[in-house]
């Protein structure tokens, strides 16, 4: 057996003893190995949430420049004479029409009359026999359904809306979601540890040492953590608050049940609960009252008007309004006004005021966390704010990631025994692909969007893949290179994408940046220009990269002469 001095030569150093006491020292040097190892196993996930998510804040406008041949529509609809076209309750009448004559059976139909002030387009949706949200379009002068034009087919995409399902699911559904919300715990968790572990943590944030290697990798980590340490934790616990009933799932079981019905009774109840089907027949009614009632009612224009169990006497007809500019504006809950009528008396069964919720005060609450969350509010000002504050967050995940490796690039600290040196490698190969290659793999989904033909059928799943295979390839890159040249290469290959951007476009398109500007198309505009401002900032870090090897190995010379 050891001797009790040999045992005690093995462990670790005790901490210093520091003000406040041992303990709070002890309790201060666990908080920094759980803010460590907890920060390094999920940096690599939230890095790609929170770039994802960042992007996510301008979905549309990525939308809007993946989805070249509406430019073009648009112009020729703005420039061409506006036909005549029906007003609403005609419109309402043709739309029952079309709903009566192709999908009676149909559990649901849903009908957008008109945009808020009483043209554009009218759609129908439904539910198909596979519970699908399909659609139709009709002719807002006609009433008769519009054939798509051949040859002249938009393409597909997914657009900006790609990066809104990946950062919340990663594209895998209920298991996705479940992922993100398991790293968006942990993150919660290495901000607290963060904050107790840095006892200086207000003076650090005006402390930024450049030139200094590892000092300067903390002292970024630490001005970019700090300045965003409010927008943090507030992302990631609406984040979780949001799909609250997906994580605590046990009540909603208990209530409903499992199973596809069980699922659809609770949704249903979120939003007012249905009538039961009366088995009686009864003609859906002119909904042109109803849609005034409803009007009156909400003080909103009207949105769509929603009729549940068609064709029986107990449908229940909701007319939903428009939020308009200012509503955004000034409120943090999204929803927009909402009453629901018998379709057989007339009675009003429900009123939800704009920015209200079903379900009472937990309900609004949580819409309020989906609207802070989403930045739904506020207008553009938030939006660049939360761009902003989105990117600083996942520079917080990257330069975390990197200075664990900096740390340890000169001093092995033994902390795997015999394989640390391989999971180092493994830790650098992740960090260039988690971090480079994402953004590679982002970049390219704008350049699949050009590239490939755009009627090719399943194109905007062939984006998506072109995006993971992108992401892949990276990794394989990361991996089979020594990291400084990984790094150098992944963020050359990233700049020379974005700065091409604008000239892919316009050899694909006709396109071009000087237009956009012209015409006043801030949605692509601002595609390409923050395109030019990534390519700036990977090629400022690829000189100061190369900076740092010159000086390295001018150390190198000096100290062998």
């Amino acid at each position: 057996m050891p001797s009790l001095p040999a045992v005690r030569s093995r462990l670790p150093p005790l901490p210093r003893r520091v003000e406040g006491g041992a303990g709070q020292g002890r309790f201060r040097q666990t908080q920094a190995w759980l803010h460590t190892w907890c920060g390094l196993w999920f940096s690599w996930l939230l890095f790609a949430v929170f770039l994802t998510g960042t992007l996510a804040v301008f979905d549309e406008p990525i939308t809007h420049w993946m989805t070249p041949e509406h430019h073009a529509e648009e112009a020729a609809a703005a420039a061409a004479p506006k036909p005549a076209t029906a007003d609403r309750a005609q419109r309402l009448a043709w739309g029952k029409a079309y709903m009566a004559a192709h999908h009676a059976g149909a559990p649901m139909w849903e009908l957008w009359p008109s945009d808020a002030d009483g043209g554009g387009s009218l759609t129908a949706y439904w539910f198909d026999e596979k519970r699908q949200y399909v659609s139709a379009q009709l002719n807002p002068s006609t009433g008769q359904p519009m054939a798509a034009i051949p040859g002249r087919g938009a393409r597909a995409t997914l657009g900006g809306h790609h990066f809104v399902d990946f950062h919340y699911e990663l594209h895998a559904g209920a298991v996705g979601l479940w992922i993100v919300g398991i790293a968006a715990m942990a993150m919660l968790v290495a901000l607290v540890s963060g904050v107790i572990t840095h006892k200086r943590i207000f003076q650090d944030f005006f402390t930024f040492r450049p030139g200094k290697g590892q000092r300067s990798w903390l002292d970024a980590h630490n001005v970019v953590a700090v300045l965003t340490l409010p927008f943090l934790f507030m992302i990631a616990y609406t984040g979780i608050a949001i799909s609250g009933a997906t994580f605590m799932p046990a009540p909603r079981l208990v209530h409903y049940g499992t199973g596809d019905a069980a699922q659809q009774r609770f949704i249903a109840d979120l939003n007012g609960g249905l009538p039961e089907r009366s088995g009686r027949a009864m003609q859906v009614p002119d909904l042109e009252p109803f849609a005034a009632r409803g009007q009156a009612l909400m003080g909103q224009p009207v949105r769509a008007v929603v009729i549940d169990h068609p064709g029986d006497a107990a449908a229940r007809i909701g007319v939903y309004g428009w939020n308009g500019e200012a509503d955004a504006l000034r409120r943090l809950s999204p929803t927009s006004g909402m009453v629901a009528f018998s379709a057989a008396t007339g009675e009003v069964l429900q009123v939800r005021q704009p920015g209200g919720a079903e379900g009472g005060t937990a309900s609004l609450a949580q819409s309020a966390m989906g609207g802070l969350h989403m930045a739904s509010f506020g207008g553009w000002a938030v939006k660049w704010l939360y761009f902003v504050c989105g990117l600083a967050g996942a520079a917080t995940m990257a330069t975390g990631a990197i200075l664990f490796m900096v740390k340890r690039r000169g001093k092995h600290l033994g902390e795997f025994g015999g394989a640390t040196a391989r999971v180092y490698r493994l830790i650098e190969a992740l960090n260039v692909a988690a971090i480079a290659g994402l953004a590679i793999a982002c970049i390219g989904y704008l350049w699949a969007n050009r590239l490939l033909p755009v009627l090719l059928e399943q194109r905007a799943a062939w984006e998506l893949r072109s995006f993971f295979a992108l992401w892949l390839l990276a990794l394989l890159h990361a991996f089979a290179r020594p990291p400084a040249r990984a790094w150098r290469e992944q963020l050359g290959a990233f700049a020379l994408l974005c700065l091409l951007l604008p000239v892919l476009n316009f050899s694909t398109t006709g396109d071009h940046l000087p237009a956009q500007l012209r015409h006043g198309d801030w949605e692509s505009a601002g595609v390409e220009l923050g395109a030019l401002a990534f390519a700036a900032f990977a090629f400022h870090a690829l000189r100061v990269m190369r900076r740092r090897d010159r000086a390295a190995s001018v150390s190198t010379l000096a100290s062998v002469a």
